[in-house]
């Protein structure tokens, strides 16, 4: 079965041996996903709505180096570092999925691998199609 893998050439993935996302057969797996942005530095330092939508985009433009879209997402794995801003987190998700309405989770954890982020997302999803439309 083929396996395209998707980088965004940050020095982390080659240093921990991990992709942003791997598409195999049509089913892709998106690694945990946090608030920084390209320079390494992180997103809307302080706001979990914000982390959370920057954090969603950033899945978006993974799932599309696939030929996947956010339509295709099955399931969200959320981690959050304060579970009293759920409501916040959940608002952001619920925008950005609406009537797609993945199956989702939500956990606290002690903390995640900088400090400043708030939120981590890795998705799942199953994309209707072969690979080589992409």
């Amino acid at each position: 079965m083929e396996r395209r893998q998707v980088s965004t050439g940050t020095p982390w993935e080659a240093m921990v041996g991990y992709s942003r996302a791997v598409r195999v057969g049509n089913q892709v797996f998106v690694s945990g996903t946090t608030a920084s942005d390209s320079n390494g530095e992180t997103a809307f330092v302080g706001d979990s709505y914000r982390q959370t939508l920057f954090i969603l985009e950033k899945i978006a433009a993974a799932l599309s180096e696939v030929g996947a879209d956010i339509s295709d997402i099955t399931r969200t794995r959320m981690f959050v570092t304060d579970i009293n801003k759920w409501e916040e987190i959940g608002k952001a998700h619920g925008e950005v999925f609406g009537e797609i309405r993945p199956a989702a989770t939500m956990v606290e954890v002690q903390r995640l691998i900088n400090p400043d982020h708030l939120v981590e997302i890795e998705v799942d999803a199953v994309v209707s199609g072969s690979m080589s439309s992409v």
